[in-house]
């Protein structure tokens, strides 16, 4: 029986994913922490720390040290296990936003990986006569049960950060398909750089499906906006609306405005 719950290896609390994003925002910060700092810093015990540390070690994010900690890489890729309670309201509220802007009855739907796209999905869960097309096994499993719907899965090689198949068989599934509105989650969107994310490879895959979209719907919360990642997913042109939160950057925001772009500010 399991009776301390940080010691759940699936199932990561809202209050420990969010102190693990601390310890990590720490961590690559200063390079190399020492085991003591960190548990004064965040006001835990030595032993919930450790745990905490092992976790984030299994998943290539630190290195544990003797007496402490240092970075992996401090641009590394956050996993979806941690990125799922980061920002929550602001997603349910950009999702809510989103899920307005497709039309009623039957229509098609292609979703990406991506916590606030995942949150788009689970609005759309209860809609009559939507066909949707995604790449994500979150999304795939948490529809599948959903008679209302019509589900189709990629194939493809599954990325263990993300839980997104990518890849040749991923893409030629997009590439032989179209729909009315591509629902895009992305790691940064700016006039610079497009859209983009952290992984080339799901950058291809993704832009397969947004080639074959009527309607591109880019999903961002407003740490993502102005930012630029590694790998674009799609030019600024190819996007025709983005849902973000009121904690994106004003300035980036208009330029991405004045670009031609759709915006919706989804407000708290």
């Amino acid at each position: 029986m399991i009776t301390d719950p940080d010691s759940a290896p699936r199932a990561i609390s809202h209050k420990r994913s969010t102190r693990m994003m601390r310890a990590l925002e720490l961590i690559n910060h200063a390079g190399t922490v020492r085991l003591a700092d960190l548990v004064r810093e965040l006001g835990v015990s030595p032993a919930t720390m450790r745990r905490d540390l092992a976790d984030m070690e299994d998943q290539g994010l630190v290195v544990r040290t003797h007496g402490g900690v240092r970075a992996f890489d401090a641009a590394q890729e956050l996993p979806v296990r941690l990125r799922d309670t980061h920002y929550r309201e602001a997603k349910l509220r950009i999702a809510a936003r989103a899920s307005e802007l497709l039309p009623q009855g039957r229509y098609s739907v292609a979703i990406s990986g991506g916590t606030t796209a995942a949150a788009v999905a689970r609005v759309l869960a209860t809609r009559p006569g939507l066909a949707i097309v995604t790449n994500a096994l979150t999304t795939a499993t948490e529809l599948a049960s959903r008679s209302n719907l019509q589900v189709i899965m990629t194939g493809g090689v599954v990325r263990s950060t993300s839980f997104e198949a990518v890849g040749v068989l991923a893409e030629r599934t997009f590439n032989a398909i179209n729909v009315g509105t591509a629902i895009l989650g992305t790691d940064g969107i700016s006039v610079r750089g497009g859209a983009t994310t952290h992984d080339e490879i799901e950058a291809r895959t993704n832009h397969a499906m947004v080639a074959h979209a009527e309607r591109v719907v880019v999903v961002a919360d407003g740490s993502k906006v102005g930012r630029v990642t590694l790998a674009k997913m799609a030019d600024l042109s190819e996007v025709d609306v983005l849902v973000t939160d009121s904690s994106a950057d004003p300035t980036a925001l208009e330029a991405i405005r004045a670009a031609g772009v759709e915006v919706h500010v989804a407000e708290g």
